[in-house]
């Protein structure tokens, strides 16, 4: 009762500030009569009064600031009144926020009689150019906004044609409409009463957990499964150890009384002992009476089984399960691309992941040798955002493997699907690293090289890389290893030469970057762009050199030996590059025998099966069996040419899951 009489009146304050926000109008008066009769007071912080009026005064500022042309006050209180999420957010706000920047950049233009103080011009347009590089560069790919990214580098604005609309009467009052409704909609939001805040921040916070829970227990009894069959394996070896044992001491025993033991009697303990590959072959093909052969046998039995004995997975029905890819709900897409990723992820490397693959090329499970208006392939750009990431996911681990890269390569549509998703996924992160991480992983193939640079890539990943610390680890690697690949082409390295001196800030901006996964790429990017003389003209402009050598007295032994042959490169005369890997023929690179699948493709799941719910193999096996139609297929293996030295910077395209194990995929 005290803990309730210490907070009865910051409670009865929340009470009374919802019932007015709500508009009960009779039931405030009845209720603020009976707590004067009862002599119970209000809090006096706990009413939106005090915050309407707070309101209310910003709000004058900010259009008093805006009127003015006073862009510093204007977003001084910008950026304290309107929360961060909402101004990262949400389209609407980052297009006013664009537009109010452009205001305040013309203004002296647009709102003084005469002719313009230069001196404030002047550091109007740099504001404006910071912000163009900063925060507006969100926008930079929306057709919208597109040409006043120009607006800083044009000398007389008020004489442009594409800057007209800006200096229209009607201009000015109507972004002011704009604002203001923005900002009543906005303190309106902030003015929410603390009791519905209390309720929806409490109802979120206890779903988020159940969710989490949920997961883990998924999870969690997963992994009880697998040690469980653990577990009862060793428990069954254990009890047959304990059993042959005993009957081995009994027949010491009987050697000591005299007793000899048979060779028959020594094959059947052997054979109890051995592991199940050798226990059939034993019997007819081991002469156990040769001294030494039990023992040998043994010891032989505890290698590791060989993969091609893991039992291949059962064959499905790929007809009825592309109908349901095509036609099913979302949540069941969402499932069966999960389960048909598991199968190819959690599958032993060898046969049975090969085995894997090859049924769903064989069966054109991603419709790549389709040509119908709907296929499994226009899932990457679904209204359901776990769809479309899940789609995603599966394209990333099909294009790990050598034979599934080759499969993909066969439809060009799909480097078209892939390359505008990368583009137009702005809300999830993890579909935009799987789609980055494919496009990766095709940049090993010459002809998908040439797409990619012609698609104008190496200008998308150049600007993406201007903010290195907005991007995850996984979308800076890949990023990073995409970008050196495509610039070991020759048509490459020209698209780089177009820009030559933002390519070098991001490049030399990246060697010192925390993650130090990247700097083999960033050091082969480097090396291979310094072999055309436009750009080694533009490094040796930028001061390339001091920069290096600062990376010199603080790298370790290899990056420092890398940096030391960038250096070379960049003082050369050469006019030509002599690397054969830049070579333009569409001729294939060796795909080398090293597929990997890293652990990044089943992070995060989005969906959890729900009671009575099927996913995974359990949802492939009871719904959508087949005719067991799978066979081995026999591997196919390049030849590794051309590695490089460790010393040199990577001169072959790679891709990150392999360079970490020390070759390409």
């Amino acid at each position: 009762m005290g803990d309730v009489l210490a907070h009865e009146s910051e409670l009865l304050g929340l009470v009374k500030e919802y019932l007015d926000f709500a508009e009960f109008e009779d039931t405030l008066k009845t209720f603020s009569k009976e707590c004067k009769i009862k002599g119970k007071p209000f809090s006096k912080t706990a009413g939106g009064s005090f915050r309407e009026s707070r309101s209310s005064a910003a709000q004058k500022e900010l259009l008093a600031a805006f009127d003015g042309g006073d862009q510093k006050a204007f977003f001084r209180l910008w950026e304290e009144h309107v929360p961060r999420a909402v101004r990262d957010g949400d389209a609407g706000a980052q297009k006013l926020e664009f537009h109010l920047h452009i205001h305040f950049a013309v203004f002296p233009l647009r709102c003084r009689a005469g002719p313009p103080d230069k001196r404030e011009l002047d550091e109007r347009i740099s504001y404006f150019r910071s912000f163009l590089e900063t925060r507006g560069a969100a926008l930079s790919q929306t057709t919208e906004f597109l040409p006043f990214y120009a607006l800083p580098f044009v000398p007389n604005p008020l004489a442009h044609p594409s800057f007209k609309e800006l200096f229209q009467d009607s201009w000015t009052p109507e972004l002011k409409l704009k604002l203001e409704k923005y900002l009543e909609l906005i303190f309106k939001a902030s003015n929410t009463p603390k009791l519905l805040t209390i309720y929806k921040e409490n109802g979120q916070h206890n779903k988020e957990m159940l969710q989490r829970l949920h997961q883990q227990l998924v999870e969690a009894e997963r992994r009880s499964m697998t040690y469980l069959k653990r577990y009862n394996k060793i428990q069954a070896d254990y009890h047959n150890l304990i059993g042959v044992t005993a009957e081995l001491v009994d027949s010491l025993e009987a050697t000591v009384s005299g007793k000899m033991i048979t060779p028959e009697y020594l094959q059947s303990v052997c054979i109890r002992l051995f592991s199940n590959q050798m226990r059939q072959s034993l019997a007819h093909s081991v002469d156990f009476t040769r001294p030494g052969t039990a023992s040998t046998m043994l010891r032989a039995s505890l290698a590791p089984e060989k993969l091609q004995d893991v039992p291949l997975l059962p064959s499905l029905d790929y007809e009825k399960l592309k109908k349901d890819l095509i036609w099913g709900s979302d949540r069941l897409k969402a499932f069966l691309l999960q389960a048909l990723r598991w199968r190819l992820t959690t599958s032993h490397p060898g046969e049975q992941r090969e085995t894997v693959l090859q049924a769903y090329i064989s069966n054109d499970v991603l419709d790549c040798r389709s040509r119908g208006q709907r296929s499994v392939l226009q899932l990457l750009h679904s209204k359901s955002e776990v769809v479309r990431q899940y789609m995603a996911r599966l394209i990333n681990a099909v294009a790990s493997l050598a034979e599934g890269r080759l499969y993909l390569a066969q439809n060009m549509q799909v480097l078209r699907l892939l390359e505008s998703r990368l583009k137009e996924e702005d809300k999830d992160v993890v579909t935009r690293e799987n789609v980055l991480g494919a496009l990766q992983k095709f940049s090993l193939r010459r002809p998908l090289q040439t797409a990619m640079i012609r698609d104008g890539l190496v200008f998308w990943l150049i600007d993406t890389l201007r903010e290195p610390d907005c991007l995850s680890d996984y979308t800076l690697e890949y990023a990073v290893a995409l970008l050196m690949n495509l610039c070991l082409r020759s048509a490459g390295k020209n698209t780089c030469a177009e820009v030559a001196g933002l390519v070098l800030k991001v490049l030399s901006d990246l060697l010192g970057h925390e993650n130090h996964e990247i700097q083999p790429y960033v050091n082969g990017a480097l090396y291979s762009i310094l072999s055309i003389p436009s750009i080694r003209e533009e490094a040796r402009a930028m001061g390339l050199e001091d920069i290096l050598r600062c990376f010199i007295k603080e790298g370790n032994a290899e990056m420092i030996r890398q940096i030391e042959f960038i250096i070379k490169q960049l003082n050369s005369e050469e006019l030509l590059d002599g690397v054969l890997e830049s070579d333009d023929d569409e001729e294939e690179d060796d795909e080398e025998d090293h597929d990997t699948m890293e652990a990044d493709l089943d992070k995060d799941e989005l969906i959890q099966p729900q009671l009575g719910e099927l996913s995974g193999e359990k949802l492939l096996t009871t719904e959508y069996l087949g005719i067991m139609t799978n066979t081995g297929k026999a591997r196919r293996r390049g030849q590794a040419g051309g590695r490089r030295s460790g010393d040199e910077p990577l001169r072959r395209p790679v891709t990150p899951s392999g360079h970490r194990t020390g070759c390409p995929v």
